[in-house]
């Protein structure tokens, strides 16, 4: 057996302190690595050991082998377990380890090669009976053999990179006019995330669900499963929520796609945590024959916890045991209980085309009460005063929730994230909730169509363009100034049988909203909000009377004030009400100006000075948190500036394109 007394994770976030906290419970030492954006990052403090690799982009960092490997032999490392994502499915690096005599924890080399590209794996599949979807998988890459074949296939189909996973490389087309254009970004986005821009073309399944199931290997031959995962709820491709077991799943329908995964990882005499992807047709009861190979990750899986709740099983510590030459139990000794879901809390804002939110977290809070009857847990990477950086995917935290039945665990973890609280970046956790709650969900209507399909339904109201939301925010400030007990604070200016209005001043969409609070009792609190009334009160209902309607609705708010900012959050729903200070460095935008949403590399221009373009024209395409953004022209017009080059790294609210009136 392979002597493991020390583990190098060879990765970052949360994972890193998933896999530190199991080693440390087998009494084995860790070692982080940090790139120059992580330097205090929780994983770093965790971890017993920490190696600096270099600059913040992972290029330059986390994706380094030599560097890796170097970290590992300075710290007499007996092991490295890879994570997720960065060199986790890299065959170059397991055979690096192999070199310098230490343990990957993980797969084969042989293993990776042969399921890392997605045309070969397709073709391993088929020759092992694992059913496959129609398409094509040929070496030919030309435009016009692809766009024949997908013709052939018929519309809609999929593109996809041969090297790709989480999404990228993929692109959906509906028909032969969007072909070109689809291919040119796929290909575009495959050769930067993956340096290999060859796809595949397969036919599209129109109500599709996602489905995986975790299969394990050891060195002594043995395979086993641990049941199956719905992977569904995505955005963009990337997995939202998940859940175990899969709702709707027969023990028919199970044994069929668990025997198919066997064979899967048989095939690649497989050893370690794996995951083999199913896509399922969803448009009725799921059946033996309606499900298809889609893809190997040979690696753990970010779901990986769902699995674990039900099973009751560390994954991390079966992976390190299996490293260390131990046989797994019998497939007869695996079982599963109840159900659980995963929801994964991003600093993405959903009302913002869900670009990430980039920036410093000034308070978080990831606590909450447990029922006795559930089991719930928070993986995470962050503390307050950590860093979202534009460097790194923007996921914050997993809440995890288990129980004994799928209903009860969609109602506790919708109260579980409720409870989260996190300011000065906007998470997407009302959106998660909204998603949990939909009537869809909840009667296991699902499919990768379902935030796409309900997108409008799952979209946060537009508070800030409320005055009830401004009203508030002036209370709370009041609230506070009489929290703080200093004899001055309290500055109303006391008047027989009246009090003076105080002057609240915040920043909206639109321009300064003025709050002018009036407090006569604590149970009567008027306001005019840029001259328009509202009334709140103590009996949890806000009345407004804006441009002669009345409405009310609930006032339940907890608060956090800041210099710049006051935070209201009711649920799972935070607004951030920005102060308005005078002379600040506001920016009107208008029409006539492009800029950039967020920080990111700018990778292609399609104007120039002097262009004239059309509304809705592609002018610019930046990379940001390993997103491809397509910035479309405000307006027709012509391009007087342009004020980025390709390759050029650009802040948010940065210049890229100036317009002016087309001459008449």
């Amino acid at each position: 057996m392979a002597e493991i007394t020390k583990i190098l994770i060879a990765n970052r976030g949360e994972i890193a302190c998933r896999v530190i906290r199991t080693a440390r419970k087998m009494g084995i030492g860790t070692v982080a690595v940090y790139s120059d954006a992580d330097r205090k990052a929780l994983h770093v403090r965790m971890a017993d050991e920490a190696v600096h690799i270099g600059p913040s982009p992972a290029v330059e960092s986390y994706l380094v082998i030599e560097k890796i490997i170097a970290a590992a032999k300075d710290t007499g490392t007996d092991a490295v377990h890879p994570g997720y994502g960065f060199l986790s499915e890299n065959p170059h690096f397991v055979r690096a380890c192999a070199k310098a005599n230490i343990t990957f924890i993980g797969p084969s080399a042989e293993a990776m090669e042969a399921m890392g590209l997605k045309d070969a794996a397709k073709k391993l599949m088929d020759d092992a009976g694992v059913p496959i979807t129609p398409g094509y998988h040929g070496k030919d890459q030309s435009l016009k053999l692809l766009k024949a074949k997908a013709g052939m296939i018929g519309y809609p189909v999929l593109i996809k990179a041969v090297a790709g996973g989480g999404g990228k490389g993929m692109r959906k087309v509906e028909a032969d006019a969007d072909f070109d254009a689809a291919l040119a970004s796929c290909k575009r986005e495959a050769a930067s995330s993956f340096g290999n821009d060859d796809v595949l073309i397969e036919k599209y399944i129109q109500s599709p669900r996602h489905i995986e199931v975790q299969v394990f290997g050891d060195t002594h031959g043995n395979i086993v499963h641990l049941f199956e995962r719905d992977c569904s709820l995505q955005r963009r491709h990337q997995k939202v929520i998940e859940e175990a077991p899969a709702p709707g799943m027969t023990d028919a329908v199970r044994k069929a796609m668990t025997d198919a995964a066997i064979k899967a990882a048989k095939a690649v005499d497989y050893v370690g945590a794996g995951t083999v992807e199913f896509i399922v047709d969803g448009s009725g009861k799921l059946r033996t024959d309606g499900f298809w190979f889609m893809e190997m990750n040979t690696r753990l899986q970010v779901e990986h916890p769902v699995t674990e709740e039900i099973t009751g099983l560390d994954l991390v510590e079966w992976q390190i045991r299996v490293a260390r030459g131990e046989a797994l139990p019998k497939q007869g000794a695996i079982t599963m209980e109840g159900h659980a879901i995963e929801a994964r809390i991003y600093a993405e804002d959903p009302a913002n085309d869900f670009l990430p939110s980039v920036g410093q977290i000034r308070h978080i809070d990831l606590t909450t009460e447990i029922d006795s009857d559930m089991r719930s847990r928070v993986d995470t990477s962050v503390e307050e005063g950590d860093i979202v950086s534009i460097f790194y995917d923007p996921m914050i935290a997993k809440a995890i929730v288990w129980s004994e039945s799928r209903e009860y665990t969609s109602g506790l973890l919708q109260n579980f994230i409720s409870d989260i609280e996190a300011t000065g970046v906007t998470t997407n956790a009302g959106f998660v909730t909204r998603c949990l709650n939909h009537p869809a969900f909840l009667s296991a209507d699902i499919s990768t169509h379902f935030i796409e399909q309900y997108s409008e339904a799952l979209q946060s109201p537009d508070y800030l363009n409320r005055d009830e939301i401004y009203a508030i925010a002036a209370r709370t400030l009041r609230n506070k100034d009489i929290a703080d007990d200093e004899p001055f604070s309290d500055l109303s200016g006391w008047r027989l049988n009246n009090t003076r209005p105080m002057i609240y001043r915040f920043a909206g969409p639109s321009g300064e909203m003025v709050v002018e609070l009036n407090v006569s009792t604590q149970q009567d609190v008027t306001a005019h909000v840029n001259g328009r009334f509202v009334r709140l009160s103590l009996d949890d209902e806000v009345q407004s009377h804006s441009n002669e309607e009345a409405l009310s609705y609930e006032y339940a708010w907890s608060t956090i004030v800041k210099p710049e900012y006051v935070s209201l959050r009711r649920a799972s729903e935070t607004i951030i009400v920005p102060r308005y200070i005078a002379g600040g460095d506001g920016v009107t935008i208008t029409s006539d100006f492009l800029t950039a949403p967020m920080p990111g590399k700018i990778i292609a221009l399609n104007c120039a000075p002097g262009d004239t373009v059309k509304f809705g024209d592609p002018l610019v395409i930046m990379e940001a948190m390993k997103m491809e953004q397509t910035l479309s022209a405000t307006r027709d017009g012509i391009v007087a500036e342009v004020g980025a080059a390709v390759g050029d790294l650009v802040t948010d609210g940065a210049l890229l394109v100036r317009l002016v009136e087309e001459e008449t």
